[in-house]
C-alpha cells in the first residue's frame, strides 16, 4: 500500500512538473493580453471605418490592437485614451489634462500606435 501511494505520490509531481511550464506560459499570455475583448473590438470597429471597412482592414486593425497591447499596458491605454476624449471636449476641463503626465501619458499611445502601423499596414 505505502509503494502505491508513494508510486502515485511520484506520478502526480512528475505530471504537475510537466505542466508547469504550460501554466506559466498561459499566466504570461495573461497578463500580455489585458486589454478586454470589449476594448479590442472598440479599437478595431473604429480603425476599419478610418481604413475602408474591408476584411483587409480588419486584419490589420486587428494586428495594430495586439502590437499596441504588446508595448502599453490596458491601464495606459485606458488613461490616454480618456484625456484624449476630454480634450476633444474642450472646455475648462481640459486645462488641467495639459500638464506634461498627460501629455507623456498621450504619447505613449500614439507611439504604440505609430508602432502598430508599421507593422501592420
Amino acid at each position: 500500500m505505502r509503494k502505491t501511494n508513494a508510486f502515485l505520490s511520484a506520478l502526480f509531481l512528475a505530471v504537475g512538473l510537466a505542466t508547469l511550464p504550460a501554466l506559466s506560459q498561459q499566466l504570461d499570455a495573461d497578463v500580455e493580453n489585458d486589454y478586454p475583448t470589449e476594448a479590442r473590438a472598440d479599437y478595431v470597429f473604429g480603425c476599419m471605418q478610418v481604413n475602408g471597412n474591408t476584411r483587409l482592414s480588419l486584419q490589420r486593425c486587428s494586428c495594430s490592437i495586439d502590437i499596441i497591447a504588446s508595448i502599453l499596458p490596458y491601464e495606459q491605454y485606458q488613461q490616454a485614451e480618456t484625456i484624449m476624449s476630454v480634450r476633444q471636449r474642450g472646455g475648462e476641463s481640459v486645462a488641467h489634462l495639459m500638464n506634461p503626465a498627460s501629455q507623456t501619458i498621450v504619447h505613449n499611445l500614439k507611439l504604440a500606435q505609430i508602432e502598430g502601423e508599421l507593422r501592420c499596414f
